[in-house]
């Protein structure tokens, strides 16, 4: 029971962090305690602008964050790889590198060892075709590696977490008081609709109302909020229900429940429930039970690396081992950036060159050239 109710809490704690960016620091210590993680950190990497930025994070090293953003995000073995994955799934550093290659990276020397990190667990939160926002629990040595235990912990947290900084970006606004919400967004862009159990609404904002006069997503059948699309509208009226039950039972409904135009335009809403921590108030104010946030669609295209990938079959040792070729050179000069043997490069090449193939370097820059690759700025051809 007592795991129960710190549970419960921390899930309020989270979905209050979408309102106040703020508390998303203590939040991560509490992951952190929940998890028994030594980090957490929310990241953006762009694979195509090879940049690295930090939205939240807690207790990590200030001087090895700096220079994991300056020098070694560009080396974590993760990447590119990591964008290719489906959101919410959880992988370990050792599912890209084997362990023995981590360690012996530079990545695995001059920042993972030195802070006593040993294992890490991480997840796409919000992705685009070049870059992802991903969140990282590190495992300190004291503790040991990741486990099925925490694994667990992260699988019933990360459907709330990424709920709640979807709900952050749409709202896009440094704080909301909870208790005043609808006054809040009433000049939000995003169509804001708060509902009741029943799915009836109980208040909209102003681009809200323009697109319940447009009917063309959305309309309101008997005073409740109806989406055009049969399977959307199951889905958003069994959020409406379960929001009703507070914010653990949420669950993994409604991150992200798809809408169709009548025209064919896409849309997505986002829930938030209002049953609990700050957000209580607002609830209990306009007997709302939910925050439903309406925004067209960002459809994106596939990656480039992601279609050479799959076309290809390749691994995410292999794909590093390419990426780098392509951009740095021969063998000898990628072998120390990645930190590793050149039997080991050359093993991997050799895969490759096996599955695509290429029969030189030059052939493989050719390659990628081919998927229109943003990384190919200036690529070498020696060898």
């Amino acid at each position: 029971m007592a795991d129960i109710e710190r549970f419960s809490a921390l899930v309020g704690d989270i979905y209050d962090a979408s309102l106040d960016p703020g508390l998303w620091p203590t939040v991560f210590e509490q992951v952190c305690e929940y998890a028994r993680g030594a980090a957490v950190h929310l990241n953006t990497h762009d694979c195509a602008r090879k940049t690295s930025n930090n939205f939240f994070s807690w207790g990590g090293n200030p001087n090895f964050s700096r220079l994991y953003f300056e020098k070694y995000a560009k080396l974590n073995p993760m990447f590119p790889s990591l964008i290719f994955y489906n959101v919410e799934e959880l992988h370990q550093l050792v599912d890209f590198m084997p362990r023995e290659e981590v360690c012996a990276s530079r990545f695995g020397r001059e920042w993972l060892r030195p802070q006593g990190y040993v294992d890490d667990l991480s997840c796409v939160i919000d992705k685009s075709a070049t870059s992802c926002a991903v969140l990282t629990v590190v495992r300190h040595i004291s503790v040991g590696f990741v486990d099925d235990e925490m694994r667990r912990c992260m699988a019933l947290l990360v459907p709330h977490i990424r709920r709640a900084v979807l709900i952050g970006k749409v709202i896009d606004l440094h704080k909301v008081e909870a208790a005043a919400l609808a006054d809040t967004l009433d000049t939000l862009a995003s169509s804001l609709f708060l509902a009741d159990a029943n799915g009836r609404i109980v208040h909209a904002n102003t681009s809200g109302h323009a697109q319940l006069a447009q009917g063309d997503v959305l309309r309101v059948s008997g005073g409740r909020l109806i989406a055009l699309d049969p399977e959307a509208n199951k889905a958003l009226h069994g959020v409406f229900t379960t929001s009703a039950d507070g914010d653990t039972a949420l669950g993994r409904k409604g991150i992200a429940v798809p809408l169709k135009s009548r025209d064919g335009g896409r849309y997505v809403a986002h829930a938030l429930p209002l049953t609990a921590g700050a957000r209580r108030k607002a609830g209990t104010s306009y007997a709302a039970v939910a925050a439903v946030f309406v925004r067209k669609a960002e459809l994106d295209t596939p990656s480039p690396l992601e279609a050479v990938t799959q076309t290809f079959r390749l691994t995410p040792a292999e794909l590093r081992v390419l990426i780098a070729i392509v951009e740095i050179g021969g063998v000898p000069e990628v072998a120390p950036v990645l930190g590793i043997a050149e039997a080991t490069v050359k093993a991997h090449l050799r895969s490759v060159y096996d599955k695509t193939g290429a029969k030189r370097q030059a052939d493989l820059v050719k390659l990628v050239a081919g998927y229109t690759n943003p990384l190919l700025i200036q690529p070498k051809t020696s060898g």
